[in-house]
């Protein structure tokens, strides 16, 4: 729901009812994963899409009649070919659906007939979340095997849990033991950015068959992409990060070359000794596991410092731009200052993937294609190959993500 939620903040000001239909569970080959929605209101309007039109139609319909009924329910989709005109994924795929009626006149809870009876959702708190930026952190968390709509929202992640945080969690799950059991397992997905589902039992009982099950939808602040060196391979790597939602820093020490007009798409351009501003930033706490660091400077005097800090660090990326000779150096000379092997094995150098690139927008492909290979393999990088050679799933079996 948080990718559309800003999408349906018209409708929450305006007090239009709509119904959000939320991918629960999705196995096999889909398009989408867990956490994506679609919206539609009374109006027939449509934010967001679960599967780019294989099964929309149908949800669509679903989301009409919830809203007129005011029930939640969940629909099951998936792959069918006895009928050409049957609702499924023809990519073979299996999907659980959510779907849920909002009724923002209905406030605090209110009962309100002929709507979602029952409806343990702050809407002030929801309203304030969709009136945010898209990228600013937050999380909300439904309850998948009730009747009633819920909707946990958390505005500030960093302060989950809190008294009132696991008061509004023993709301949803009717038992303040398992409250406080969701709330343990959500801190560490709020911590982590990741989305989906997870299970508690009431009454501290370890096995048993009632189970309580909640969404957990996460959004962290943007990662950051550094890119140290001013030239045009940089501008290009930098309206690419910027597409992939990165939150772009382009760093120099060179005055002339680093101006704000020469990099229109990077949101903080630095003038500063590439390896001191990374340090400030490390001490600051700015750099975490999801940063990626780009080193295009192609100059030893700037890269060796830097790559020295870089490659200390837990961040998801470093790569450095130059040729297989330019690389043989630069290991030599990082080897001389005392870096290890295995700390020299997580530098991608040549940087980018072998796309047969020329032209500064090509390698920018190749770089941004190299990490978003990394990210979504976590550290267990593996050889990329065209999808038309492989076999198996073409997405991976989980029902989260590294971050949103």
């Amino acid at each position: 729901m948080l990718d559309i939620l800003n999408s349906c903040s018209p409708w929450l000001h305006g007090g239009t009812r709509f119904a959000v239909a939320t991918i629960v569970s999705a196995t096999g080959s889909v398009p989408r994963g867990v956490g994506t929605s679609m919206a539609v209101n009374d109006d027939g309007e449509v934010a967001g899409s679960l599967s780019g039109g294989c099964v929309e139609g149908a949800v669509f319909e679903a989301c009409r009649d919830a809203i007129e009924t005011g029930t939640v329910r969940r629909e099951h989709f998936g792959y069918s070919d006895a009928d050409a005109f049957a609702v499924g994924l023809t990519c073979g795929g299996v999907l659980d659906v959510l779907i849920q009626p909002f009724h923002p006149e209905a406030r605090n809870g209110e009962a309100r007939p002929g709507g979602a009876n029952g409806q343990l959702v702050d809407l002030p708190r929801l309203t304030a979340l969709a009136d945010r930026p898209s990228n600013s952190p937050a999380a909300i968390i439904r309850r998948l095997d009730g009747r009633s709509l819920t909707a946990v929202v958390v505005l500030d992640p960093a302060d989950f849990p809190d008294d009132d945080g696991v008061g509004r969690l023993e709301a949803v799950t009717g038992d303040r033991d398992a409250a406080h059991a969701a709330a343990a397992q959500i801190q560490t997905m709020l911590t982590n950015g990741q989305t989906g589902t997870i299970r508690v039992s009431p009454n501290r009982e370890v096995c048993g068959d009632e189970y309580i099950s909640l969404l957990v939808e996460t959004r962290l602040e943007p990662p950051r992409l550094l890119i140290f060196g001013a030239n045009d391979f940089s501008a290009a790597l930098a309206k690419m990060g910027k597409a992939l939602g990165y939150l772009v820093t382009l760093c120099d020490a060179r005055r002339s070359f680093t101006s704000a007009a020469r990099f229109p798409e990077a949101d903080d351009i630095v003038v500063a000794q590439p390896h001191q501003y990374l340090r400030d930033e490390v001490d600051a706490h700015r750099v975490d596991g999801r940063t990626a660091i780009c080193v295009l400077t192609h100059d030893p005097k700037f890269d060796i410092p830097l790559l020295q800090l870089a490659l200390t660090l837990p961040v998801q990326y470093v790569g450095a731009m130059g040729s297989r000779r330019s690389h043989a150096q630069r290991t030599a000379a990082l080897e001389e200052a005392g870096m290890r092997p295995e700390q020299l094995e997580l530098l991608h150098s040549p940087i980018g993937l072998d796309l047969g690139a020329v032209t500064p927008e090509e390698v920018a492909v190749s770089i941004t294609a190299e990490i978003v290979a990394g990210r979504n393999r976590h550290r267990h990088w593996q050889p990329v190959e065209p999808l038309s050679r492989l076999s198996g799933p073409i997405h991976a079996q989980t029902g989260e993500r590294s971050w949103r």
